[in-house]
C-alpha cells in the first residue's frame, strides 16, 4: 500500500495547530493533535453567478479580465450587433457603440476593456468583415483592416500586439494568422490544422488555441486539438479531454481555461491547462455554446451570454484558487415598507440620512394640492408618522439625518408661490429658524443641519430660475459671490454630497443630462449623465464619488445611474417609474420613496444596494478524517 510520504516525498506533520495557510502550504497534509483531524489545503474551484447582462446574446466578442470585462456585438435583435457592455465584477453597463454592426464575432476580441479591439465578424446585412475596431474605454475608433475576411476566429494578445488566426468562411484562411501592431496586419505563422469556431488566449508571442471545427459545417469534426504560438510558428501540444467547438477561452498560454462548447450538444465542462496538459475542472451551471469568455489567468474567468437553447443573458466567474471566496452581488433594487401618505416633491436628508434612520418630509398631493407638513420616518422596514411641519410645502429642499434635518424653500399653495421658510428637525419636532434669502424652490440641495448648500432653482411667481448658491451655517443663509454660481441655470434638479464636495444633476432645462461638481467654492461641469433625469428632486443620494440618480418625468422613468467621481454608469432600474422622489442613503446603499407614477402620486419606497465583486475570504483547511 502506497504512504503519503512515498507519494509526496513529506511525512505527514503532527502539529498543535494549523499552520499558516498560503501559497506553500498548499498540497501538505498534517494532523491537528488539538481537534483531532486529519487537514489538507487544496484549491478550491468553483463557479458562481454574475450580473446579468442588459441583453442576451451570442457570438459576440469578449475580452478583459474576470473584474473587467468587455462584450461587443453578436447575435441578437438590432441594435446589439453595435452595442457594447463593460463588466466591473458584479454588474454591466452600456459602452461606446462599435461603428460596425457585427454578428459572430466570437473570438475576435482581444486586449482590455480600456485598450480593446475587434476584427473581422459577419455583417448583418450578409457578409464577412475585415475592419478592426480599437476601444478606449468609452468610444471605438476605426483600426487597420485584416487581410483576410473571417469570422469564428481565435484570438490573442493587447490592443497594439494581436493575432487573429483561424476561422471561417473559405478554406484558405482557416489556418492563417495574422498579427496586428495596433495600426496594420500582417501575416504570421499558420496553424497546423484548418480551424473554426476555435478559441484562443494568451499574447501574440506566446499565444494558445484550442477545439474548434476542423470540417465544413455539414460535415464536422469537433477537435480536441491544442497549439502553442511563439509569435513565429505553432507547435501541437497535448489535447483537451474533451473535443468540442463554439467554446470561450480565458488564460495565458502557461495557464488557461476552456469554457463550456459544443459537441455537438452543449458541453458543461472546464478545462484547465497548466502549460503541459489539461485537467478536468469544476462544471458551467450552464452548458453554453456561442458564448464569450476571458480572464487574465486559469484561475480567474468570466463567461456570458451565448446559446442553451435560447439566446442568454447570464454570466458566471470562475475561481481556482487555495482561498474561499465570497460570490459577487448584483446590484439591486428590493421593495421596502410604504409610505403612511402617498405623496410626491418631498424633502429628505439624503446623504446624511441611512437606509435604517431615513426621513421625508413635505410633499405634494394629485397633482397640486400640498400634504406639505407630513413627517415620516424610516427603519429599514417601515414608515411611522413624526412630528410635522410648521410651514406645508412641496419641492422643498432638504439636509441632514433623522435626527438632525434641515428642510426649507418649495412651492406654497394657494396661492401659487414659492417659499423662504427654513426649519430644523430634532428627531421628533419642527422649529422655525431664520429664511432663505429668496423665495426658491426646485433647487439641488445637499449637506447637514449645521453645513447645508443650496443652488440653482425657481421662483414663483416672478417665473425666473437662479444661477445663485447659498450656504446655511446652523444659523444664518448667505448668498455666495458670482464665482460661486451654478454654469448652467435650472430647476426640478437633484444635489448630494457636503457643504464643500457636492454634485448638482439632471433638471428641466436643457442640457438634461448635466452634472455640476461643487468644491466650496464653485461649480465645475463633469461627464453628463447617461439618461435624462428630469424633475429628480430628492432621488440622488450618496456623495461627489459615489452617487447614484434614478428616475426622471414625465415621461416616467426608473433609470438609475452611478456616479465615481468621473463618470456615470447605468445601474438596473427601479420597478416603479416615476418622478420627484425623496431619498436618502449612500451611492452603496439607501432609499427612495414617493413620487409620482403612471397612476398618480405613488407610497412605494424601494431600497438600493450596489453591487460588489467576487472576494476572497481566506485560505480554509480541509478535514480528511477525524479520529
Amino acid at each position: 500500500m502506497s504512504e503519503y510520504s512515498g507519494i509526496r516525498g513529506t511525512r505527514v506533520k503532527y502539529l498543535a495547530s494549523d499552520p499558516t495557510l498560503n501559497s506553500s502550504t498548499e498540497g501538505q497534509v498534517w494532523y491537528n493533535s488539538t481537534e483531532g483531524t486529519l487537514k489538507s489545503l487544496v484549491q478550491i474551484k468553483a463557479w458562481s453567478s454574475g450580473g446579468n447582462l442588459p441583453s442576451a446574446r451570442s457570438s459576440l466578442a469578449s475580452l478583459g479580465t474576470q473584474t473587467a470585462a468587455l462584450g461587443a456585438g453578436g447575435y441578437a435583435p438590432s441594435p446589439v450587433q453595435t452595442s457594447t457592455v463593460e463588466y466591473n465584477g458584479f454588474a454591466w453597463t452600456a459602452g461606446g457603440s462599435l461603428s460596425t454592426a457585427r454578428e459572430t464575432v466570437v473570438g475576435a476580441g482581444f486586449g482590455i476593456q480600456t485598450a480593446g479591439a475587434v476584427a473581422g465578424g459577419n455583417s448583418p446585412g450578409g457578409g464577412t468583415l475585415s475592419n478592426t475596431e480599437e476601444y478606449n474605454g468609452t468610444a471605438w475608433t476605426a483600426g487597420g483592416s485584416l487581410g483576410n475576411a473571417r469570422y469564428a476566429t481565435g484570438s490573442a494578445g493587447t490592443q497594439t500586439a494581436g493575432a487573429i488566426f483561424g476561422g471561417n468562411p473559405s478554406p484558405a484562411n482557416k489556418n492563417k494568422t495574422e498579427e496586428y501592431n495596433g495600426a496594420a496586419w500582417t501575416a504570421g505563422g499558420n496553424l497546423n490544422s484548418d480551424q473554426a469556431y476555435h478559441t484562443g488566449c494568451g499574447l501574440q508571442t506566446a499565444a494558445l488555441s484550442f477545439g474548434g471545427q476542423l470540417s465544413t459545417p455539414t460535415s464536422p469534426t469537433y477537435s480536441s486539438q491544442t497549439e502553442e504560438y511563439n509569435g513565429t510558428t505553432w507547435t501541437v501540444v497535448n489535447n483537451m479531454g474533451t473535443a468540442r467547438y463554439q467554446l470561450a477561452g480565458a488564460g495565458i498560454q502557461t495557464h488557461a481555461l476552456a469554457i463550456s462548447g459544443r459537441n455537438p450538444g452543449d458541453v458543461a465542462n472546464t478545462e484547465e491547462y497548466d502549460g503541459t496538459n489539461w485537467s478536468n475542472s469544476t462544471n458551467v451551471a450552464t452548458a453554453t455554446r456561442l458564448l464569450g469568455g476571458c480572464g487574465a489567468s486559469g484561475s480567474s474567468a468570466i463567461k456570458f451570454g451565448g446559446f442553451s437553447p435560447t439566446l442568454l443573458n447570464s454570466t458566471e466567474e470562475y475561481v481556482s484558487s487555495i482561498d474561499a471566496y465570497s460570490p459577487s452581488v448584483a446590484a439591486a433594487w428590493a421593495s421596502g415598507g410604504n409610505l403612511n401618505t402617498a405623496r410626491r416633491g418631498s424633502g429628505s436628508g439624503k446623504n446624511s440620512q441611512t437606509l435604517t434612520a431615513g426621513l421625508v418630509f413635505g410633499g405634494g398631493g394629485s397633482p397640486y394640492p400640498v400634504i406639505g407638513v407630513a413627517t415620516e420616518e424610516y427603519d429599514g422596514s417601515s414608515w411611522t408618522n413624526g412630528g410635522s411641519m410648521n410651514s406645508p410645502r412641496y419641492v422643498l429642499g432638504g439636509a441632514g439625518s433623522q435626527t438632525a434635518a434641515l428642510g426649507f424653500g418649495g412651492y406654497v399653495y394657494p396661492p401659487p408661490s414659492s417659499s423662504s421658510a427654513t426649519e430644523e428637525y430634532n428627531g421628533s419636532a419642527w422649529t422655525s429658524v431664520n429664511s432663505l434669502p429668496e423665495v426658491r424652490q426646485a433647487m439641488s440641495s445637499f449637506g447637514t443641519q449645521t453645513a447645508a448648500i443650496a443652488a440653482s432653482g425657481y421662483n414663483r411667481p416672478a417665473t425666473s430660475t437662479f444661477s445663485t448658491t447659498v450656504s446655511y451655517d446652523g444659523t444664518n443663509w448667505t448668498t455666495l459671490s458670482a464665482p460661486s454660481n451654478v454654469n448652467t441655470a435650472r430647476t426640478a434638479l437633484s444635489g448630494s454630497g457636503t457643504q464643500t464636495a457636492g454634485l448638482a444633476t439632471g433638471g428641466n432645462t436643457s442640457p438634461y443630462r448635466q452634472t455640476e461638481e461643487w468644491d466650496g467654492s464653485t461649480w465645475t461641469t463633469s461627464n453628463s449623465t447617461n439618461d435624462e433625469h428630469r424633475n429628480a428632486g430628492g432621488s440622488q443620494l450618496g456623495i461627489q464619488t459615489n452617487a447614484v440618480i434614478c428616475g426622471s418625468g414625465p415621461p416616467n422613468t426608473g433609470n438609475t445611474e452611478k456616479y465615481d467621481g468621473t463618470s456615470w454608469s447605468t445601474q438596473p432600474s427601479m420597478s416603479t417609474a416615476r418622478y420627484e422622489v425623496a431619498g436618502g442613503g449612500s451611492g452603496d446603499s439607501g432609499f427612495v420613496a414617493g413620487g409620482f407614477a403612471s397612476t398618480g402620486n405613488t407610497a412605494a419606497t424601494e431600497e438600493w444596494t450596489a453591487g460588489s465583486p467576487i472576494t476572497p475570504t481566506g485560505a480554509q483547511a480541509s478535514t480528511l478524517t477525524t479520529s
